[in-house]
């Protein structure tokens, strides 16, 4: 299937909504995207025309959006770009709606403290904790290189 990606940079324009719905989480807000060119008569940046999307975050994005952006936050967002014509009482509305993939605060305009989401937890089925895995690709001079054992299936 061929669908539009886009990658929009712009402000939060309005505090998300959070819903849980039947298919669970969703998270909608309004993204305010605006051009900016060098006036070279003036010598100075300009703002342009300013774009509005509706964002819209479904599962565990919808959930973590919900809890970290606020109105005026520096965002990109990453989705699929879905352009709706509709006609309501007489008049014709165009409305361009992006159904995120990935958002993110713009770290070129700020700082941002990332904090991972508890995974939930699957039970007695959860693998054992194992240690962190060994990343070098050489053994150093002298040392013989081990061979990793496979794990004990049960």
């Amino acid at each position: 299937m061929n669908e539009t990606i886009v990658c929009a940079v712009g402000n939060v324009a309005t505090q998300p909504v959070y819903r849980e719905l039947a298919t669970g989480p969703s998270a909608r807000f309004r993204l305010a995207v605006t051009a900016r060119y060098l006036d070279r008569g003036k010598n100075e940046w300009t703002d342009g025309h300013t774009n509005f999307f509706t964002v819209w975050a479904n599962r565990q994005l919808a959930t973590n959006a919900a809890g970290s952006l606020n109105v005026g936050d520096p965002v990109v967002v990453q989705g699929r770009l879905k352009v709706r014509s509709d006609v309501r009482e007489g008049q014709s509305w165009t409305s361009a709606d992006i159904d995120a993939v990935a958002i993110g605060h713009d770290l070129a305009r700020g700082t941002s403290a990332f904090r991972r989401t508890p995974r939930p937890e699957a039970g007695a089925a959860a693998a054992p904790d194992r240690p962190e895995p060994d990343w070098e690709t050489q053994p150093s001079e002298g040392e013989a290189q081990q061979t990793p054992e496979p794990a004990a299936v049960t």
